[in-house]
């Protein structure tokens, strides 16, 4: 009697401790049964909102659901990114972030969760060059006038940026450390301040997206003198690159990742990023993504985690070189 009664309790137990599994299980096997939400961890309007947006219609035909971006910005991103890593590990809470993800560790003193441990990479999805660019009056048309030029003055160059921490900023000072010029750092609040101070020569060169400078050069508004990534950007192919004017270890490029917090499913992220994927070749986004200068990727979690790895080890040391920090 007393074995039987043990047995029965043994067997309740273990079916209880069998719930969370089954529910585990069901939920994996639904997903996705409601909404996704893509958290931006940047402003509305930037580049990495106007991506995220851009794929929203192919996502929501490949889950099924409804795919809706939230904007959570402020501090770099890291109120954002810190939300999603916060959020249940069920693949309904998506976190789409840029190149300074990577950075921010360094940055930022205090991080309120674990940029390694607290986020689990989906993928990389795509990568997009920077452009070096200037006043239309400033008397430098190539990377060898410009340092000459900022050495010839005696308080050096001012350049802008987007804010302290920016892409643009760590760009700029490892760009500064490579050609030797001397430049002193102008922050705005974002990339709109930065693009007009150097259109109005308010400043003497800023590093933006080449989506957002392509429009200015071509209304002669301001002059490219290069460009950041390893090969020539599509919409500015008479510009050459950096590595090009005598500098071939120079290679800076933005990049676009997606990640969910730590714990979530592997069949989930899978799901997750074969949806990402599918969106970016849809014809019409491939098409439009191929027209902004936005580079095709879509690594595997385990490469994309990689990938962030090095990029934190890359901008940790420009951090730390320049000694910029951030409370």
């Amino acid at each position: 009697m007393q074995r039987r009664f043990t047995l029965k309790v043994l067997a309740g137990a273990l079916a209880i401790a069998a719930i969370p599994c089954a529910t585990l299980a069901q939920g994996v096997a639904d997903y996705p049964n409601r909404p996704v939400k893509l958290v931006v961890n940047l402003p509305p309007g930037g580049a990495v909102d106007t991506f995220a947006r851009l794929l929203v219609p192919q996502l929501t035909e490949a889950l099924g659901r409804p795919v809706i971006v939230e904007n959570r910005a402020g501090a770099g991103g890291t109120i954002g990114s810190n939300y999603v890593a916060k959020s249940p590990a069920d693949g309904y809470t998506l976190l789409m972030v840029y190149d300074t993800f990577a950075a921010n560790p360094h940055v930022y003193k205090d991080l309120p969760f674990d940029t390694f441990k607290d986020l689990a990479p989906i993928t990389i999805l795509a990568s997009a060059p920077l452009a070096i660019v200037v006043p239309t009056k400033l008397m430098a048309d190539n990377l060898k006038e410009f340092t000459a030029l900022s050495k010839s003055k005696p308080n050096g160059l001012n350049y802008a940026s987007g804010g302290a921490g920016s892409s643009g900023h760590l760009t700029a000072e490892l760009f500064a450390s490579a050609v030797g010029a001397r430049l002193t750092h102008v922050p705005y609040k974002g990339g709109g301040p930065a693009l007009l101070s150097a259109i109005s020569a308010e400043t003497d060169m800023t590093i933006l997206g080449t989506t957002i400078v392509v429009p200015q050069i071509r209304n002669g508004l301001l002059k490219a003198i290069a460009v950041t990534s390893k090969d020539r950007a599509q919409s500015l192919p008479n510009v050459p690159t950096v590595r090009e004017q005598g500098y071939p270890e120079f290679e800076v490029n933005s990049w676009y990742g997606v990640l969910a917090p730590s714990g979530t499913p592997r069949p989930i992220i899978d799901k997750v990023r074969n949806a990402f994927l599918s969106a970016m070749k849809f014809g019409p986004t491939a098409k439009r993504m191929s027209e902004l200068d936005i580079n095709y990727m879509g690594t595997t979690p385990e490469k994309s985690g990689a990938f962030i790895v090095s990029e934190s080890a890359k901008w940790g040391k420009v951090v730390k070189d320049n000694n910029i920090k951030l409370d």
